[in-house]
């Protein structure tokens, strides 16, 4: 009997120190999401820059860029559009900050600010697309815009439904913090990036 008795308490002891390692181990386990989202954006950068790459090849080998009788893209839309993307990418840094102070509620007004100048910008280049003079098929140079914009427009789309989903789970008490707050953050870089490609694409097609 108090060998059963002591049996059982052995194997309560062992469960329990089992328990704990794997907790231990579980704690311990290093957190990869950041590298994951760096890689992810430096693979969509290589996208890019394939197409950026093959847009500046297009332009070099044709005599005449863009070709003749391509009507001349108007600067003032694409403009206050830039101007706009850009300032997004502020108005983004300051949900990040705002958190970092535990300031749910401010968190929250930036996020949404951002996710409006986002769908202005996307609201834009429909009204762009609307009323250009050319079409997907009018030349390479046309299809080489829509392409270059219409990727990039997606990546937008994709930015905005994501600060809307971390608004939507910031409706739970305590889910971002000063101590957690990494959804927050995978957002902000995801939208820097959309705004660093948009100055870049914005180079190529409408100034040089």
């Amino acid at each position: 009997m108090q060998s059963q008795t002591i049996d059982s308490a052995k194997a309560e002891l062992n469960h329990h120190h089992a328990a704990e390692a794997a907790h231990a181990g579980h704690e311990a386990h290093p957190d990869h999401r950041l590298f994951g989202l760096i890689v992810f954006l430096v693979a969509e950068g290589m996208i890019f820059m394939g197409l950026f790459g093959a847009y500046l090849a297009f332009r070099s080998i044709l005599p005449v860029w863009p070709p003749a009788g391509t009507p001349e893209l108007e600067l003032l839309l694409p403009g206050v559009n830039t101007v706009n993307l850009i300032a997004s990418s502020f108005v983004m840094h300051n949900a990040d900050t705002a958190i970092k102070k535990n300031d749910t509620k401010g968190m929250r007004t930036w996020l949404a600010i951002t996710a409006a100048m986002g769908t202005i910008f996307l609201v834009g280049q429909v009204y762009e697309y609307t009323h250009l003079e050319f079409g997907l098929t009018t030349n390479l140079f046309a299809s080489a815009f829509y392409v270059l914009t219409g990727f990039h427009g997606l990546h937008v789309t994709l930015g905005v439904l994501a600060i809307v989903a971390v608004l939507w789970r910031s409706r739970r008490p305590g889910h971002y913090s000063n101590e957690k707050h990494f959804g927050i953050e995978a957002a902000e870089i995801y939208w820097h990036f959309v705004d660093v490609i948009w100055i870049i694409l914005f180079g190529l097609l409408y100034i040089l």
